[in-house]
């Protein structure tokens, strides 16, 4: 069960204070974002709310003002004197937007991939049907597993990162039907060049690391693969990815 440090809802049209509902499995859009130190920073917080607002239209939630709606509750609830290792997310449906903050809990390198056939519904936007991958999530210890989704005997992602795959110096990613997050693009950008390919379950063993990344594990290396027998054969990307990762951290500007 998840322990919140915070949580609240309000209603969209006129930000009143309403009784807490997470939204998961209403028709709308959430993002979840690492909010870290103090004075706290977001990571990539404009980029996070830009895509969230864009995935508002999908939904057909409309109003002006939900980015600076957005921000007036986050800077409301948070405390400018705490430090911060959260994950922070905002979820919106056409009448309510909730905040919740949970502790960030860092992935270990004994890290184990659980394949699963399931797979999201729209996957291109971060929508909150999200409750069949919960259900496997909530048996599993997050700091050292994560679910794989596969469809049609392929992995497209997990129940809450990105995946990337490494083999002979390339950087490989599935073609679509996942939902290309924020450290996802950061990392497009960084890397230049990851080949967009069909990741099917039997070329899985051909890879030597396969890595998440994702604002809830960061950089996380995959250790094992327990159904397939698979296991990694280095850390080489793992480390370049996560020093890059370590700098956008670094450099992280305050929100706002």
């Amino acid at each position: 069960m998840v322990n919140y440090l915070l949580k609240r809802s309000y209603q969209l049209k006129d930000l009143k204070e309403i009784k807490f509902n997470d939204l998961w499995g209403d028709q709308g859009v959430f993002t979840t974002m690492w909010i870290y130190g103090t004075p706290s920073k977001i990571l990539f917080f404009k980029n996070h709310i830009k895509n969230l607002v864009k995935s508002t239209k999908a939904y057909s939630i409309k109003k002006s003002s939900i980015r600076s709606d957005i921000l007036k509750l986050i800077k409301k609830n948070i405390d400018s004197k705490k430090k911060y290792n959260h994950l922070l997310r905002v979820a919106l449906t056409k009448n309510t937007l909730s905040i919740s903050l949970r502790k960030r809990v860092k992935p270990k390198l004994n890290f184990n991939l659980k394949l699963v056939n399931l797979k999201r519904q729209k996957p291109e936007y971060k929508n909150l049907k999200y409750k069949k991958i919960l259900k496997h999530l909530s048996k599993l210890d997050n700091s050292k597993s994560d679910i794989g989704l596969c469809s049609n005997k392929k992995i497209f992602e997990t129940g809450t990162s990105n995946l990337l795959f490494i083999k002979d110096g390339n950087v490989y990613s599935p073609i679509n039907k996942f939902y290309k997050g924020i450290t996802y693009n950061f990392f497009k950008i960084k890397i230049k060049k990851i080949i967009n390919k069909d990741i099917t379950i039997n070329s899985l063993k051909e890879f030597e690391e396969i890595i998440l990344i994702g604002s809830g594990k960061g950089v996380a290396s995959v250790r094992t693969i327990d159904q397939i027998k698979w296991k990694r054969k280095g850390l080489k990307y793992y480390r370049i990815l996560s020093k890059n990762y370590k700098s956008a951290i670094n450099n992280c500007p305050k929100y706002k």
